[in-house]
């Protein structure tokens, strides 16, 4: 199979042809960092909200190209959208978030089809083949040909409104379908459904789904989406339809599976487009993003202005040196990092509620909302990957990410991990949304309600109390009771509740650990030292004879028939083996408890095995492949490990181990991509190489008062972070690496700003201050500086 990076050194002719030029506020040309963007990476194996590369960044339009949206996702989280393996298109469907999905549009020719077919027989419905070389995707924009149907389908945005062209060849039998009534991805059952032709050839519509994680954690919600679009081409007929039922000459249907289909006569070439306004609240707010954004705009003047909006968002962090592969890696992760997480909002600062209402995010004097909701999968881990990364280059997002978060707790009470349409969906059963709070609070960025924020933060570590299982952390009583979780073997409810008391004491110390600081910082004296108190809850459950995480039942006696490699018995997603170093928040602690030598040892060891799996599940296409391993790269508890040398006198062995990592755990095609077939979770481990490739990482998640970036090593040989005038006084951050090669890469010397630094860290105020951090990079392994 031919790799489909080949073609990437073509793309920059092929997308500025294409693209108007735009200038910095230099007036300088910039390079277009859109071509090393390949949304395909890794798509043999992901998620519903992976590949969506007509979207803006953050966007809540997101149309996509769907192999098997159709098949669904019965537990919530399988891999369903877009598999690079598969060789045909069941067509666009246009909302592409953690646990929403909807609202495909799919054109077609000749015979009249109105079910989507399947993988096994594509001409029994309305799939069709397709070839890789009639395939382009990039940062906002994509387009392929319906082998079929000799269509030509492009897609691209505004942050509420999809664009869709498509190009007929000459034929009476042209359709375009509006599928509305079907579950797609991550959705779930469809509850409800409408859509219909309005006297001014509108189509409009709503589809109404109960996913497996609203049901899991509010059941009594569930999710709508809106639409509203209008066509550049008026049908010669028109019809509904629901499954194979075709209703010719109707203009509305309601109910599962409701659909609506357009007829037209097309000459050869002839393009249709359709724009569609998306919305969380109602039909009518469909509408008006569609006029307020949309309103005089053609496809290729949005396609040319979501390439310069997306140019803008990736040159945040400029990279030069390093190979072409390094690039594709690092700028498809740097987009990944900014695709996630989309708006749920509309220009009006409308905004779906928890209970199901419409609520109103406050207007500022130009009657614009003065900030954004958005719907976001669970933050677990985010702290290593994502919120540092927005810290660095896109604190005005992290801003608004909170504000979002607060929203949820002002509406019902309680912080939310997970939210579609503001129910929860927590995911994991945990929360961290007080300790990213608390972060963003430590790294400057304090424009949220500070008296509101740190009352949710502190609800959230200790309040137990009628805790709604959607808020995650339903344990936390026994934790501030005990300490540590008391393990349980056998429990009621999803494992969440009871299976996981090892994991859920280290997650819990750490987030108490990051809001204690918050409270000293906040002069909250008896908050700090409750706080404290459970930070250190590690070390109830470290048991100092195996030098391992060990469950503890409620009468202090450590479980029996305890076996370090195995997973769900007291750990989630891992085993004791990786959460043994799950002590972020006091590194020097545990190293102090196993001993330093050994505690080198021993890791360096687990990376030596773990580099013959390919640092997870090896080459097994599966979202758990790696569990049981002795390291994880694809899965979220292990992400801050290889860089705990830094504390441990080795920073070597991180500088080494994270090359590795991003050498071999990060591929560059269509299977592998993260790992092989790992779960991406929006963007996070895609930020994770992006900033680990800079060579910069906080182990502790940005949670210390003054937070201290961990050195590494790498793989540019000049990285430029440009910074937030609003949020921060410097203008940009250079790290330059001298000598920097595949063999030189060991820091020998550091310098901030022209002094020393005799240890692999730097305040990350000394980051958002600007300046400029030099590394002497050679062969030599070297722990002193």
């Amino acid at each position: 199979m031919r790799s489909i990076f080949e073609l990437s050194l073509l793309r920059a002719a092929f997308v500025l042809a294409l693209a108007m030029p735009f200038a910095v506020k230099a007036q300088k040309q910039q390079t277009d960092l859109t071509k090393y963007v390949e949304p395909r990476i890794g798509t043999a194996h992901s998620r519903w909200f992976f590949f969506t590369p007509g979207a803006s960044p953050f966007g809540m339009a997101k149309p996509g190209a769907s192999t098997n949206g159709s098949y669904g996702s019965p537990r919530g989280w399988d891999a369903v959208g877009y598999d690079y393996r598969q060789t045909s298109i069941e067509g666009f469907a246009n909302f592409h978030e953690f646990q929403v999905g909807g609202v495909v549009f799919a054109p077609i020719t000749g015979k009249l089809q109105t079910t989507p077919g399947k993988l096994e027989h594509p001409e029994d419905g309305y799939r069709s083949n397709f070839d890789r070389k009639d395939e382009y995707a990039t940062a906002g924009y994509y387009s392929v040909l319906l082998k079929d149907y000799g269509i030509k389908a492009e897609l691209t945005s505004t942050p509420r409104v999809a664009f869709h062209r498509y190009t007929f060849p000459a034929g009476k039998e042209s359709h375009i379908l509006f599928d509305i009534g079907n579950k797609q991805g991550e959705s779930g059952e469809v509850k409800d459904a409408k859509v219909y032709i309005t006297s001014d050839g509108h189509i409009e519509g709503y589809v109404i789904t109960k996913p497996v994680y609203v049901l899991k954690y509010q059941p009594e919600a569930q999710v709508a989406m809106y639409f509203s679009a209008v066509l550049d081409k008026k049908p010669d007929a028109w019809g509904t339809f629901k499954g194979a039922e075709i209703v010719a000459g109707q203009k509305e249907t309601s109910g599962k599976g409701a659909g609506l289909y357009l007829s037209f006569t097309t000459k050869a070439q002839e393009s249709i487009t359709i724009k569609a306004g998306l919305s969380y609240t109602s039909i009518e707010n469909a509408r008006l993003n569609l006029e307020r954004e949309a309103t005089g705009l053609s496809f290729d003047a949005a396609k040319n202005k979501l390439y310069t909006i997306w140019n803008e968002y990736l040159h945040r962090v400029e990279v030069e040196g390093g190979n072409h592969e390094d690039k594709v890696k690092f700028y498809t992760g740097l987009y990944h990092a900014l695709l996630g997480r989309g708006l749920a909002s509309d220009v009006n600062g409308a905004y779906p509620k928890n209970d199901g209402t419409v609520g109103q995010i406050p207007l500022d004097k130009f009657k614009h909302p003065q900030y954004n909701h958005y719907n976001t999968d669970a933050i677990w881990g985010g702290f290593w990957n994502l919120t540092q990364l927005w810290a660095m280059a896109y604190p005005e997002y992290y801003s608004d990410f909170i504000k979002s978060q607060l929203l949820v707790y002002k509406d019902s009470g309680w912080l939310a991990d997970g939210i579609a349409n503001s129910a929860y969906v927590s995911g994991v059963g945990t929360n961290f949304v007080s300790l990213v709070i608390a972060s963003a609070y430590m790294a400057g960025i304090r424009d949220f309600d500070i008296k509101e924020g740190y009352a949710a933060a502190l609800k959230n570590e200790i309040d137990g109390e009628n805790r709604p299982h959607g808020a995650g952390k339903s344990d936390v009583a026994s934790f501030v009771k005990y300490g540590y979780v008391p393990h349980l073997d056998k429990g009621k409810g999803g494992g969440e509740l009871w299976q996981f008391s090892a994991s859920h004491t280290l997650e819990y110390a750490f987030s108490s650990y990051a809001v204690a600081q918050w409270a000293k910082l906040l002069g909250k004296t008896r908050d700090y030292e409750l706080l404290s108190r459970l930070s250190k809850g590690w070390e109830n459950i470290f048991d100092p004879k195996l030098k391992l995480m060990h469950p503890k039942l409620a009468n202090g006696e450590f479980i029996d028939n305890f076996k370090p490699k195995e997973v769900w018995r007291g750990f989630q997603e891992g085993n004791a083996q990786q959460y043994t170093y799950y002590v972020p928040q006091d590194p020097i602690g545990l190293i102090n408890k196993v001993g330093k030598d050994e505690f080198n040892q021993r890791l360096d060891s687990v990376f030596t095995v773990s580099q013959k799996g390919a640092f997870g599940g090896g080459k097994t296409l599966d979202a758990f492949s790696g569990l049981d391993a002795p390291y994880n790269q694809g899965n979220q508890p292990n992400l801050h490990i290889a860089w705990m040398f830094n504390f441990s006198g080795k920073p070597s062995l991180t500088q080494k181990w994270v090359r590795a990592i991003c050498n071999e755990f990060y591929g560059v095609d269509g299977i592998h991509g993260y790992g092989y077939g790992q779960d991406e979770d929006q963007g996070q481990l895609g930020s994770w190489y992006v900033i680990s490739s800079m060579g910069l990482f906080d182990v502790k998640g940005l949670t210390d008062i003054h937070p201290k970036l961990g050195i590494g090593s790498p793989l540019f040989n000049k990285i430029t972070i440009r910074l937030s005038k609003k949020y921060y006084t410097g203008k940009q951050f250079v790290i330059e690496a001298r000598g920097n090669s595949a063999t030189n890469m060991y820091v020998q010397s550091i310098k901030l700003n022209g002094k020393s630094l005799h240890a692999p860290f730097m305040q990350f105020s000394d980051l958002t201050k600007g300046g400029k951090l030099i590394l002497q990079m050679g062969k030599k392994p070297t722990d002193f500086y």
